[in-house]
């Protein structure tokens, strides 16, 4: 399952920076500048905001994607030890005070 996700993830970063790389920077899209635009039937605002939407619901995804790596993952990292630290606290020692020690008194010649 782990892998199913992270190779969508993978595939779902790949798309979304291919679609952010595609748009132009001042939001024109793919055919701004000509008088076809992606074709005969969509303007260059269309196509603006086809982009648009689609780098919204590809980075929609992408994040639900890592939320879910993560939320699967959740203790995976320490290895074959799954306990929580947090959730379990090591028991304090209480710490013994150091006794007292004599002031030294100074030599006097």
């Amino acid at each position: 399952m782990t892998t199913l996700l992270l190779i969508l993830t993978v595939l779902v970063a790949l798309a979304l920076i291919g679609i952010i790389l595609i748009q132009r920077s001042e939001g024109g899209g793919l055919g701004v500048g000509s008088s076809q635009g992606l074709g005969s039937f969509m303007s260059g605002r269309g196509t603006a905001t086809l982009l648009t939407r689609g780098t919204a619901v590809l980075a929609a995804i992408f994040m639900i994607l890592c939320l879910c790596l993560a939320v699967l993952n959740r203790g995976a990292s320490s290895g074959g030890n799954t306990r929580d630290i947090l959730a379990h606290p090591p028991a304090s020692q209480p710490v013994a005070p150091a006794a007292p020690t004599a002031p030294s008194q100074p030599q006097h010649p």
